[in-house]
């Protein structure tokens, strides 16, 4: 299924060398302190669009701090960070054009899954009820289905924490590790909807703690260690899942 077909088409032809002169996200000098455990120093960190990223690390390495920072739910104690050409924190105060799942999706819980995302939709007023059934659809999820989502499995509040990060067609998606928790049909079912979402021309920076994950899904990988952050020498996108 294709979710937007308006959206460009990265077929792996010359329009990569294109998408690669564009960087979607530029992070320059990031450094963060929780009081005095310093969790990020000196982080510099530049991302062309259109690819699959990763970001991995230990428990408490600061994963998921950074994708706060590049959303602006966290501000960096010194450094820049740009998406799409614009300052956060600066130029906006969040970035537009950005779907997100950090840590577990807040839904609630005596609603169905399609009358959250309804009410999600009425924050900004971008998509509309069938937006919203399509992305559903895509997701593997029924949007006529009425159970609350007190009782959804681990998979389906998977999927529906993604239907709401994607509904509105962003051009950048963060999801701190989109498969925790599922098991390994599930595993490769959000694979494919990333997958597919890549070839629509988004760009999708994803955390995770499986190497295997990582080198499956991923055109290139980041390590953050002993606060800062490098490249995992180890990925190679031609061999990936794709």
């Amino acid at each position: 299924m294709e979710l937007f077909p308006e959206s460009k088409i990265n077929d792996g032809s010359l329009k990569t060398e294109i998408l690669e002169e564009r960087l979607m996200i530029e992070a320059r000098g990031i450094e963060k302190s929780f009081g005095s455990k310093k969790v990020l120093e000196n982080l510099n960190f530049t991302l062309p669009e259109g690819k699959i990223y990763a970001v991995c690390g230990n428990n408490g390495a600061g994963k998921s701090v950074f994708l706060r920072i590049i959303t602006g739910l966290v501000y960096p104690d010194k450094g820049t960070i740009r998406v799409n050409g614009i300052q956060v924190g600066k130029e906006v105060e969040f970035p537009p054009s950005v779907g997100s799942l950090i840590d577990q999706p807040g839904f609630l819980l005596s609603e169905s899954g399609f009358r959250n995302l309804e009410l999600l939709a009425t924050i900004n007023g971008k998509v509309g009820r069938e937006a919203i059934r399509a992305t559903m659809d895509f997701v593997g999820l029924d949007p006529n289905e009425r159970k609350p989502v007190r009782t959804y499995s681990v998979g389906m509040r998977q999927r529906l924490g993604l239907a709401q990060a994607i509904m509105e067609d962003p051009a950048l998606l963060i999801l701190d590790e989109p498969t925790a928790g599922l098991d390994f049909d599930a595993q490769l079912e959000i694979y494919e909807y990333l997958i597919q979402l890549r070839r629509q021309g988004k760009t999708i920076l994803i955390t995770s703690h499986s190497l295997n994950e990582v080198k499956l899904l991923c055109d290139k990988a980041f390590q953050i260690r002993d606060k800062r952050l490098e490249v995992m020498k180890q990925i190679d996108s031609t061999k990936s899942y794709r």
